[in-house]
């Protein structure tokens, strides 16, 4: 460790600093679905905004996912932006080996045959165009072709861990 003149001590780079210094980064919170045989999803805080023209997204999922085989080889995907009042949504998509769709989930077939989540505050079903290596991830690009911003609510954020609403 190192001390940084009015930086405090610094430490060599590890996958646990990376995390410490992400907990205190609060990031929203999305859904991404997929169908293969099933339906499949996750929930991610990696959801960007890339570019508007073409309107461009992209998300990081990483390789040992179980989702992972499925958005391998999926040319369209669903991104949910979470409110607030689904943090059980989230948990439910965070967790390995729950029955991600199962009730209470409530969700229909939308367009390109994407699973879509009800009650969500916007969605978008995105036709996946590159799939870049970067680590034990994998980032997903992806190009909009329809969705819906007309949700109600305040969104779901992700800080220090834990799943939480925005304050004024």
């Amino acid at each position: 460790m190192t001390a940084l003149p009015g930086l405090g001590t610094s430490r060599l780079a590890t996958p646990e600093l990376l995390r410490s210094v992400f907990r205190r980064h609060a990031a929203g919170v999305a859904v991404i679905t997929a169908r293969g045989a099933g339906p499949v999803g996750f929930t991610a805080t990696s959801l960007t905004s890339v570019a508007a023209e073409p309107p461009l997204i992209s998300f990081g999922i990483g390789t040992g996912s179980s989702s992972w085989p499925v958005l391998a080889e999926a040319e369209h995907v669903g991104v949910h932006i979470l409110g607030e009042h689904q943090q059980e949504l989230a948990g439910t998509f965070a967790r390995s080996g729950a029955d991600r769709f199962a009730p209470p989930t409530r969700w229909s077939t939308g367009p390109e045959g994407v699973p879509l989540l009800d009650g969500v505050l916007a969605w978008l079903v995105c036709r996946v165009v590159a799939r870049v290596p970067a680590g034990d991830h994998r980032l997903v690009l992806a190009e909009v072709v329809a969705g819906d911003p007309a949700g109600a609510g305040r969104p779901l954020v992700y800080h220090q861990g834990r799943f939480n609403g925005l304050r004024d």
